[in-house]
């Protein structure tokens, strides 16, 4: 599953198509289909044919791991920092019997606890049961290997229909507001409702949201939001089997303990500094003692005073979600001149703004428009769509924007992020029309808890979001954190990283702006 996608032109090779799942909802009917349209069409069908039907009868002919086998290519004697080490898996059933087709998600991963070091391994699916797992030799000393099982290709398969099949999975509350009084009434993406309907469209962006309409209100009352889970499922009852606690993140290497790295006397190769749209491999990097080491270009580890000096002048709007707000509580930790201006909001997902007058440095996170989801209670006020906000920023040489979304999309059907993408990049070529100085950088979706409502918020709809988001944004000057394969790299398979984990994401940031 570590194949490229091209949504443009081709894609990876899975198998044979099917009709897309999901659900219509156009902003319009009466308009010709557009050109964003047209395109995601296209692009879901593509995805359609890369994860086809794998209905099954029996748990038994389900991906195993531990009848499947892993053996490394070509074993040698001594291994050299700097080498590649290859893995052929042939996966089995719980019968012991080959399977003839691939599709399985997986993660590959090396680590060394002692030094702090880990490093995503690369998986090429060959599509008949095979796949071969890559591993760059970062470091040198004892390496530890694993390849977990995260969903079988039958279980995939069964997240992309259920995801694909309603938007109805979450439910949103919107708060309408008269004086002293208020009522709640249902919202949502599409809503199946007789009632009146407070309809708020962004006809350019083709965005829509709707809310039942309170008596006696008018739509423009509504000022807060909040959402819960609707006790609903697209999965059957022998589906729901395959995402049981025990058969997630299964280990497929039980075999290869480790390997030892030397060093070998290898020369490294020297790298051109970080600088947005440069090309990111997978892996882009690894950790090492805790750190987040870059593999394509020249890191800086900066600190505290280098930091200083890069922010001085710069204007950051950091949009997204709370990973994203996460490093905004971190730099005044690091920065201590760095002050929150109170903007007489509430909550955590008030828009939060940092200030250092001395040095006019002023930071900004805010959070994403719908799909936004939370059981706290948000406001509306002075909140729109992602794109609407780049289009308000002038930019120069000294403003930076970091944009990441994708966790709160992952319980609603692929076209809402693909729609939501799509009008971002349109903004962003906007913005460098106007302003091509100004620093844009991507922040990829990271890895999360394995053991939670997979159906809703599993990392398989956050790796298709992760493929989507990598090739939609490929040919801008941005730059990528690619949070994905860092947080991998770390190991830490939730939502909010720990702080090292978010300077490391902040250092690589301040490489490409400084």
């Amino acid at each position: 599953l570590w194949s490229t996608l091209n949504l443009s032109i081709s894609l990876c090779h899975w198998n044979t198509s099917t009709k897309s799942s999901f659900p219509k909802t156009p902003v319009s009917p009466l308009k010709p289909p557009s050109e964003t349209e047209l395109r995601i069409k296209a692009i879901v069908e593509k995805l359609d044919q890369q994860i086809p039907p794998r209905p099954f009868t029996h748990e038994n002919t389900t991906t195993s791991a531990v009848h499947s086998t892993a053996s490394i290519l070509n074993p040698q004697h001594t291994y050299c920092r700097g080498d590649q080490l290859h893995i052929l898996l042939e996966v089995r059933d719980h019968l012991g019997c080959r399977k003839q087709y691939g599709g399985d998600f997986l993660r590959a991963r090396m680590s060394s606890p002692t030094l702090k070091a880990g490093a995503a391994g690369k998986v090429t699916d060959f599509n008949n049961g095979t796949y071969l797992v890559s591993f760059t030799l970062f470091w040198e000393g004892r390496v530890f290997l694993s390849l977990l099982l995260i969903h079988p290709s039958e279980g995939v398969s069964a997240l992309w229909r259920a995801r694909n099949q309603g938007y109805d999975k979450v439910i949103f509350k919107g708060k309408f507001v008269n004086v002293t009084s208020y009522v709640f009434t249902e919202c949502g993406l599409t809503l199946n409702s007789s009632a009146e309907l407070c309809k708020y469209l962004d006809d350019r962006d083709q965005e829509a949201f709707y809310c039942v309409k309170p008596q006696h209100l008018p739509c423009e009352a509504l000022t807060h939001m909040t959402t819960r889970n609707r006790e609903i499922s697209y999965l059957t009852v022998q589906e729901k089997g395959l995402f049981h606690r025990s058969k997630v993140g299964a280990e497929m290497m039980k075999d290869l303990k480790h390997i030892d790295v030397s060093r070998c006397n290898k020369s490294e190769k020297m790298t051109a500094k970080c600088q947005v749209g440069m090309k990111t491999p997978v892996p882009g990097g690894y950790t090492l003692k805790g750190r987040w080491i870059t593999t394509f270009c020249n890191q800086i580890q900066l600190d505290t005073i280098k930091i200083n000096d890069c922010l001085k002048g710069k204007l950051i709007y950091l949009l997204g979600d709370s990973t994203l707000r996460q490093w905004i509580y971190y730099l005044p930790k690091v920065v201590k001149t760095l002050k929150f201006f109170d903007l007489h909001e509430t909550g955590m997902f008030k828009k939060h703004v940092l200030l250092d007058a001395e040095r006019h440095t002023q930071i900004q996170w805010k959070k994403h428009s719908y799909p936004f989801v939370t059981f706290q209670l948000y406001s509306l006020i002075d909140d729109d769509y992602m794109p609407r906000e780049i289009d308000r920023l002038p930019g120069d040489k000294n403003t930076a924007i970091v944009i990441t979304f994708g966790q709160h999309f992952r319980p609603f059907p692929i076209d809402i992020f693909l729609r939501r993408a799509l009008s971002v990049r349109k903004a962003i070529e906007r913005l460098f029309l106007r302003s091509p100085a100004t620093k844009v950088i991507i922040k990829t979706e990271n890895i999360r808890e394995m053991h939670l409502d997979t159906e809703r918020f599993g990392d398989f709809h956050g790796y298709i979001q992760y493929l989507i988001m990598k090739d939609i944004f490929k040919d801008l000057n941005v730059g990528v954190i690619d949070a994905w394969d860092m947080t991998i790299a770390y190991g830490t398979n939730t939502i909010h990283p720990p702080d090292h984990v978010i300077g490391s994401q902040i250092n690589m940031f301040l490489n490409y702006i400084c």
